[in-house]
């Protein structure tokens, strides 16, 4: 493999120390171009020897950002290497830093300086997903199924999700609750339709049909995250049916009780009756045990 080269031990101030004591020193390393390469070094290797990595959670690179980054590339080079596993011999895959891999191509680069390293499949999706989401390159969405395949697919607890994601518990589950909203609602917030702040109001919201409801009045009408809260509040209020016996005139409280009294009679249970001004209201049947409302069940025929 004699067209991969070692990157020479350089001592530039712009990487500081802090690249080798990543890496251990690895631009000390030499490595012998005619076998593979060993883990823990840097080469410069082929762009067209690397494979973009699968488990790659974005699923959006902004073009206009990438032309920016192509252009300060041939500027300034790579300044922070990519990571790569090898697959064999003239083929390597990405581990991190497709955005700078993708835009040294569109520079016109040839090739790019690698820190090669092992990784299982497992290891490739957690290393790809924790840079992302290190970075804060991803969308809400796309954090929060970055989140879910860690959990799902790395066989991580959260509490150990947000011990490598160096995140609190409470802001992973926020994160992770994205996921039961409607799809309409997901697809506004992955496109900063509404912000992180709206979507946990959303959330609060149990019907979907109310929630694409409010979500729709929210961007037509590009409401605040208090108005939005405010609207979800008030929601949530019960609104109120009946009305206490007092406000009903005696008549109408007298015969109510006499209702009451002949249904308790006929269930054999005590029975409650409620009722509005405007002739609404509800029956109410306790039971004791499952017996009592089979029992129940049979009186009503059912």
């Amino acid at each position: 493999m004699s067209e991969n080269k070692v990157v020479p031990v350089k001592k530039k101030g712009g990487l500081g120390r802090g690249l080798n004591a990543l890496i251990e020193g690895s631009y000390d390393k030499k490595v012998d171009p005619q076998i593979l390469h060993e883990v823990n070094t840097i080469a410069e290797i082929k762009l067209s020897q690397i494979e973009t990595n699968p488990f790659q959670p974005r699923s959006h690179f902004d073009q206009t950002a990438l032309e920016e980054l192509a252009e300060s590339i041939k500027v300034q080079g790579i300044i922070q290497p990519i990571t790569v596993r090898q697959l064999d011999a003239n083929t390597f895959q990405l581990i991190s830093g497709e955005r700078r891999y993708q835009a040294s191509k569109l520079a016109g680069l040839e090739t790019i300086p690698a820190y090669i390293r092992k990784a299982d499949d497992q290891q490739m999706l957690e290393m790809a997903l924790i840079e992302n989401i290190q970075r804060e390159q991803l969308n809400a969405i796309e954090i929060a199924l970055s989140y879910q395949r860690l959990l799902s697919e790395c066989n991580l607890k959260q509490e150990e999700l947000g011990d490598r994601v160096g995140k609190k518990r409470t802001t992973v589950t926020n994160y992770l609750r994205l996921l039961k909203l409607p799809p309409d609602i997901q697809i506004g917030l992955r496109d900063q339709q509404i912000s992180m702040g709206h979507a946990r109001a959303l959330i609060n919201i149990d019907n979907i049909e109310l929630q694409l409801e409010v979500y729709n009045k929210t961007v037509a009408e590009e409401l605040s995250v208090r108005k939005v809260e405010e609207l979800v509040r008030n929601l949530s209020k019960p609104k109120k049916e009946t009305v206490d016996r007092a406000d009903i005139p005696a008549e109408h409280q007298a015969e109510l009780k006499k209702v009451e009294s002949r249904l308790s009679s006929h269930f054999g249970t005590k029975i409650y009756v409620k009722t509005s001004n405007a002739g609404k209201g509800e029956i109410k049947i306790p039971f004791v045990s499952t017996d009592d409302l089979n029992r129940i069940l049979e009186l009503l025929n059912y």
